[in-house]
């Protein structure tokens, strides 16, 4: 196994093309699904033909971005997906942080220990100059994690949404941290 990142407690690896049965699985819980499909799960199909061949593809067209397994670093246990990429309209130097972790895996500090930790090698190794996230407006335990992660918020939009996702009506919220946020918070850190 190659490991991309280690953390305290995780360790998050590139995606193989034996991975489809731990997507289906994360994407078959309704509480995982709320606020991506309105708790409709990604079918098998879709994993298998299309989001595992996109996530596979990534390492190739953006080498040290992509999806990432998470991995529980005591056990091996899979605990879901984080991603650091370009969006597509974006310059790669700006990446985009996002996760989807199984339900079990909630309220531990994985998610904010895992995006943590790619904000930091986004900006020491690969030359970030800015990481932004985004998520519905009435998702308060996502907004609560961009904010534990150092970001800010930035803006609100109306994203469109392939399904109808419950909250919709509120909108969506843009956070991002730069360079120079990160430096100045990590500089202070250091100092504690």
């Amino acid at each position: 196994m190659l490991t991309f990142l280690e953390t305290e407690r995780l360790l998050l690896r590139q995606f193989t093309s034996d991975d489809a049965e731990l997507l289906v699985e994360l994407d078959s819980d309704p509480r995982v699904m709320r606020y991506v499909a309105g708790g409709i799960p990604t079918s098998r199909g879709e994993i298998e033909d299309d989001f595992l061949p996109a996530f596979l593809d990534y390492y190739q067209r953006y080498p040290g971005y992509g999806f990432w397994a998470a991995l529980e670093k005591r056990t091996g246990e899979f605990l879901g997906w984080f991603h650091f990429r370009p969006r597509t309209d974006d310059p790669q130097d700006q990446p985009e942080l996002g996760y989807r972790l199984r339900h079990a895996a909630w309220g531990k500090g994985h998610a904010t220990e895992g995006s943590r930790a790619l904000i930091a090698k986004g900006f020491r190794e690969f030359g970030v100059q800015r990481v932004v996230a985004s998520t519905m407006a009435v998702n308060t335990a996502s907004r609560r994690l961009m904010e534990k992660s150092g970001m800010r918020l930035v803006r609100a939009f109306v994203a469109e949404w392939p399904v109808s996702v419950p909250g919709e009506e509120h909108g969506d919220v843009e956070y991002a941290i730069t360079r120079d946020e990160w430096e100045a918070d990590d500089s202070r850190l250091r100092r504690q």
